[in-house]
């Protein structure tokens, strides 16, 4: 903070300093900071490793780095002077006038001017007006005004004056006082040195008062006597005290003469002092005889008592040495007395103690004698005898002598005195020993040790030692007990209210549990003991008690459990009328839960509640109900399932969450997603008509035959049997219909009007079938150039302004026509002529046959199965697709398995899901792990055959080797059904029925730690396939053209080269990644650019897309190499800032609600999160502690917040 006053000067307010020179000094210093900063150590070369130290950027002055921080400062420095400007203003509004006043010059033009403006009298034609008393009233005023101006600073003058004078008197005063001391001598030195240092203050004071007499009397006021006695007496006081001053010097001139002649007077004393305490100390060093300690006690505290004060004074010298600034004196005759004295001192001190405890201790009541602390003083003072045994002679020797044989003599005593005084000893120890001894012995108020001796227990000290032993090991169990046993002293049960059911839960166990498990083995140690035998009832007792006390709690808990599981089920009343023999088991529990929850919250002592055996028979009884209904609930649950076999394919809480909301089949539309693929809400009709389904992208199907809900009675696996026939009928008769106007539509209209799985499906009907024309005309050149046509059309609509659904129909087109030109160009160049070549019986096609859609590969022929899958893309596929798809099928044929197997990324299930959309198929994606047993597998068959569905289990071979041993004849099992082509069968004790469609999938990682090998039996029942490295160059130009790219194949091109680079160039982290996944992250982002920027150049969308997935993830030494690469790619190809400001503006905001700094790292960090967010599932954010991981995170999620509220940037929570 800076102290600037407010002064006038000839006439005018200011500040001194004035208060530009603040905002100076502070830019001056900032200035010497940046100075100074040049050449520091960076911090980032001392917590990462880089290849050499690396100092700060030395900053210029006129580096805009340097000058928008110190513009900022000014500004705030202005700011700040907002205020003192405006209190100086206020003193010019208030008092400008007044300052600007010259007072004689004022009261001369005052006078002037009254005597002038009139005559004393004026004469008018009428009237004669007498002017006189107003002028003498004016000019009276005037002069009242000055005198009580005059009289107002007179008055303050004159108070001034006064304690001006009482200072100086009471400075007199003290320089007056005589010293009686040394040490008040020298406190009226340093008096007088600040009295000096204070006279030129009051020297200022009295100047002041001299100039505010001149001016009382320049404006003629008369000062009043006693007004002139103040001034003028206080005028006469630096003459006063300057004499007062002087005489105090002089006095203290003769002080510290003659105190200095005292103090070598008074250290001749001492000196003298000290050999006279010598002599005594001498000759109590030659007195013995220990019968006299008291008295001898007595006198060598006298000679202590004279040795301190005799110290004291020598200290007292030495501070009146210094205050003479004298070398300080010796006086080695205190250290030699010390020396001398400290043996004897505590002999005495022994002997004292020693013999006023012997009596208590040998015939006092031994009951009274602490044998711990006894014991630790006479090894205290056995060891200080050894200690001052060397300094002793003489008589002094003879004492020391004396008492060290009597100590000797009493540690005699002392085993027979700590087995005596054994705590732990009891009537029962008593009557041991004295059964063993032959007398009876008891410690109470008439025994001693003394007495012991006489009984010569000493004798029988073994056979004391031995009870003594016994009775401390069986203390310290019964100590144990006692110990356990309290340490439940407030332990109580912790409930919470269990949401709205009006009761509560156990919660915070895990205390009370370890306590519980550590006295259970204690207890269990204690019973085992040999010493257990005077309490072995009460341990007994205990243990049972603790056992009890978790048994309880382990039904408790295991109650609870099951409680929670099973309260929000049965709260539906849905489920309950559908259960309700369960329903009333339930109840029952539950009131015996309320019951019990309802006692323990009224005493909830864990010990006190869990000592009632009633309760552990109604826990025992309710965890009875609770598996009796569980069972019930479980097979209640597989009836559902096998009435809607897709039911399998959830979990048992998924399936009553819908089982649960029957009465309204609108509260079922959350679940559609979990049971069909492709649906994502139902349209209902006012009377709850199911009129159309929905995809998940706006998709809108209308249903062939409508149906109602309602006519299920409840039953929603009836209506979802009613739902999927509706599905499948509306899909074929969509097909169907879409077939049909193909043939009068221009293909570029007709793939907007139809659905985008009925185009791919129709589209691809057509193609076989103008292929198969082509093969028989030889005309396959003419077609593959139509191909290409056609594509291009496709490819320019994609550029135009387009729907989101249009735009996702036509990129699914796109990858499913470009392989279809390059089939076809394939086949004129391979010259194929016959519809039976290989080479086109290996392409999947599509027949229109019976009134159905009839999928063929080679001699494998798949019904089409109408499964509604929405508008969904499509993989590229490439020759290692079509390889892949062949052996599928081929598999499918002969009513067996697909495997592929391969490294992670190379396509192995999305290429099997992306049959199953060719197909049509519902397939269910099953992450396996070890932990998956035959009956979790089973289940899953179960929906699979029944519903006719394919399943592709991933990671397959991460499933224990014993597992899949029951999984291949459980697999075996339906294969054979499908074979034998039965419409049931019998599955682990439960007879489904079969849908031939149903088939089973799997994919391997061969070669990845914690992997099986596949059983023999199992290996049989699938079709292999290897997936290696796919064509990432053929999927980025196909995935690039469907999202409107015209330079696809360069781009592509590119893309793949960038990925090669940084793998060969780069350092190896385990977070980097140039695979298919990182392929398609930047497809991803290139399409969503092209949306965004669609006149951009390619070029430049494309680098962009490169820069933004994966410049977040590279280290820091990485980056220059990476953007060395990509400025090799993308020769001249500078990206412009992307426009970031409404999501910079919100992340400014929440960065100041939470009292951050947004810096731009921290901005460009956000930056780059934002994007990633928009092309990845899930990410990792990687760094250092405090590197503002969390912080980031956190500050984007309130901007997105912030911009969905604004409805910017169109941005969704």
């Amino acid at each position: 903070m800076f102290l600037v006053r407010l002064v006038i000067v000839a006439g005018q307010l200011m500040y001194d300093p004035p208060l530009d020179t603040v905002e100076q000094a502070v830019l001056d210093a900032f200035d010497a900071i940046v100075l100074r900063s040049a050449n520091i150590d960076e911090i980032t070369t001392k917590i990462t490793y880089s290849g050499q130290e690396k100092g700060m950027a030395t900053i210029d002055a006129q580096d805009p780095r340097n000058q928008t921080p110190r513009a900022r400062i000014a500004h705030v420095i202005q700011m700040n002077l907002d205020s003192p400007n405006k209190l100086c203003a206020n003193f010019k509004h208030a008092f400008g006038a007044l300052l600007a006043i010259d007072t004689k010059d004022f009261l001369d033009g005052l006078t002037d001017a009254v005597l002038n403006i009139a005559e004393p009298k004026v004469t008018f034609r009428l009237i004669q007006v007498d002017c006189s008393s107003a002028k003498a009233s004016i000019l009276q005023q005037a002069v009242s005004l000055r005198q009580g101006l005059q009289r107002q600073v007179a008055g303050a003058w004159t108070e001034g004056n006064r304690a001006v004078s009482v200072r100086y008197n009471a400075l007199c005063t003290r320089l007056q006082l005589s010293p009686e001391t040394t040490e008040a001598m020298d406190e009226q030195e340093k008096f007088m040195a600040s009295t000096a240092a204070e006279l030129s203050s009051l020297a200022q004071q009295i100047a002041a008062s001299q100039h505010t007499f001149e001016v009382l009397q320049s404006s003629q006021y008369i000062t009043g006597e006693e007004e002139s006695d103040v001034f003028w007496g206080m005028r006469r006081w630096p003459n006063k005290l300057a004499e007062v001053l002087e005489e105090a010097a002089k006095m203290l001139k003769r002080h510290k003469q003659r105190f200095l002649g005292d103090l070598h007077v008074d250290q001749q004393k001492l000196r003298a002092q000290l050999e006279v305490l010598r002599s005594d100390v001498e000759a109590f060093s030659e007195l013995g005889d220990i019968a006299q300690v008291d008295e001898r006690l007595g006198a060598v505290q006298d000679l202590e008592t004279r040795l301190k004060q005799s110290q004291e004074m020598a200290d007292l010298f030495t501070n009146r040495e210094r205050i003479f600034d004298l070398p300080p004196s010796p006086f080695p005759a205190l250290a030699e007395i010390q020396k001398m004295l400290d043996p004897l001192s505590s002999l005495w001190d022994m002997c004292s103690e020693f013999t006023h405890h012997l009596p208590d201790w040998m015939d006092g009541p031994i009951v009274a004698i602490n044998a711990e602390q006894v014991a630790t003083d006479c090894e205290k003072w056995y060891r200080q005898t050894a200690k001052i045994g060397k300094a002793m002679a003489g008589p002094a020797a003879e004492v020391l002598a004396n008492l060290r044989g009597k100590l000797e003599g009493f540690q005699e005593h002392l085993p027979l005195i700590k087995a005596l005084r054994n705590p732990g000893l009891r009537d029962r120890h008593w009557d041991k020993i004295s059964q063993k001894v032959g007398v009876p012995v008891k410690a109470d108020a008439s025994f001693s040790v003394s007495r012991a001796l006489q009984l010569q227990l000493p004798k029988q000290l073994a056979i004391l030692e031995e009870v003594s032993e016994y009775a401390s090991r069986e203390y310290s169990l019964e100590r144990a007990l006692d110990k356990m046993q309290g340490d439940w002293t407030g332990v109580a049960f912790d409930t919470l209210e269990w949401r709205a059911t009006g009761t509560y839960i156990l919660r915070g166990l895990d205390d009370i549990q370890t306590l519980l498990d550590d006295q259970i083995v204690k207890t269990q140690g204690m019973r085992a003991s040999p010493y257990i035998g005077p309490f072995e009832e009460r341990v007994r007792l205990w243990e049972a008690k603790l056992n009890l006390t978790q048994e309880i709690m382990d039904e408790w808990l295991k109650c609870q459990q099951g409680w929670l599981y099973l309260e929000p089920i049965f709260g539906s009343e849905d489920i309950l009328q559908q259960m309700p023999n369960e329903g009333r088991k339930f109840r029952a529990v539950d009131a015996t839960w309320r019951r019990i929850m309802a006692a323990v919250r009224k005493a909830p002592e864990v010990l006190l509640m869990c000592s009632d055996d009633e309760l552990l028979k109604n826990l025992i009884e309710a965890n009875k109900f609770l598996e009796q209904v569980q069972k019930g609930l479980n097979d209640y649950l597989e009836t559902k399932r096998l009435a809607f076999p897709r039911f399998y394919f959830l979990s048992n809480d998924e399936l009553l969450e819908i089982l649960s909301e029957t009465k309204d089949p609108l509260r079922v539309q959350p679940f559609l997603r979990k049971i069909f693929e492709g649906i994502d809400k139902l349209e209902f009709a006012p009377d709850l008509e199911v009129t159309a389904m929905l995809s998940e992208e706006g998709e809108k199907l209308s249903l062939k035959t409508t149906f109602n809900p309602k006519a299920a009675g409840g039953n929603v696996e009836k209506w979802f049997i009613e739902a999927e026939a509706a599905m499948r009928e509306t899909v074929r008769d969509v097909t169907r219909k879409s077939f049909d106007a193909h043939a009068v539509s221009r293909r570029i209209d007709w793939v907007l009007q139809w659905p985008g799985q009925v185009v791919l499906c129709v589209g691809s009907m057509f193609w076989t079938q103008e292929v198969a024309e082509s093969i028989r005309s030889n005309a396959l050149p003419a077609y593959s150039k139509k191909c290409t046509e056609d594509l291009l059309d496709v490819v320019n609509k994609v550029r135009g302004k387009l729907s989101k659904l249009e735009r996702k129909t036509l990129s699914a087109l796109i990858v499913v026509d470009v392989h279809a030109r390059d089939v076809a160009t394939e086949l004129a160049a391979q010259g194929v002529s016959s519809e039976t070549d290989f080479e086109w019986m290996s392409q999947l096609r599509y027949y229109w046959e019976n009134d159905d859609v009839m999928v063929r590969m080679i001699n494998a022929a798949i019904g089409y199965g109408y499964e509604y899958l929405g508008n969904s893309s499509r993989l590229v596929i490439t020759p290692l697709t079509d390889r892949c798809y062949r052996t599928l099928m081929g598999a499918l044929h002969l009513n067996l398995g697909g495997a592929p197997e391969g490294p992670a990324g190379t396509g192995k299930t999305e290429t099997t899901k992306d049959l199953a959309k060719a197909m049509a198929m519902q397939c269910v994606v099953f992450n396996c792990s070890d932990g998956l047993d035959y009956l979790a597998m089973g289940k899953f068959f179960k929906g699979l055959a029944s519903a006719g569905a394919w399943a592709c289990f991933d990671e397959f071979n991460r499933i224990d080797l014993e597992v899949l041993s029951v999984i291949a004849q459980q697999i075996l099992t339906i294969q054979r059904a499908k074979a034998a082509k039965v419409a049931t069968f019998e599955f682990e004790g439960t007879r489904l029925s079969l849908r031939t469609t149903c088939s089973v999938f799997i994919t391997m990682n061969p070669g990845y730690a914690g992997r099986s090998e596949l059983p023999d039996n199992l290996k049989a029942l699938f079709r292999t396939v290897a997936m290696m490295v796919p064509d990432y160059a053929l999927i980025s130009e196909i995935m690039l053209y469907s999202s409107g790219y015209l330079q696809a194949r360069e781009l592509a091109r590119k893309l793949v080269a960038t990925y090669r680079l940084c793998s060969e160039q780069l350092s190896s982290q385990s977070h980097y990644d140039y695979g298919m996944r990182a392929v398609i992250s930047v497809l991803r982002a290139a399409g969503a650019n092209k949306q965004k920027w669609g006149d951009m150049a390619e070029e430049l969308l494309m680098l962009r897309s490169i820069r933004d997935v994966n410049q977040p993830k590279f280290l820091a030494p990485d980056i220059p190499l990476f953007e060395g690469i990509l400025a090799d790619l993308f020769p001249g190809v500078m990206l412009p800032e992307p426009d970031y400001k409404d999501l910079d503006d919100c992340l400014r905001a929440a960065c100041k609600a939470a009292n951050l700094q947004a810096t731009p790292v921290f901005m460009e960090k956000a930056h780059q999160l934002y994007e990633m967010v928009l092309v990845r599932h899930g990410l990792m954010v990687v760094g250092y502690s405090f590197a503002a991981k969390t912080s980031i995170y956190r500050m984007l999620a309130a901007a997105l917040g912030d911009l969905h509220n604004k409805k910017l940037m169109d941005e969704n929570k």
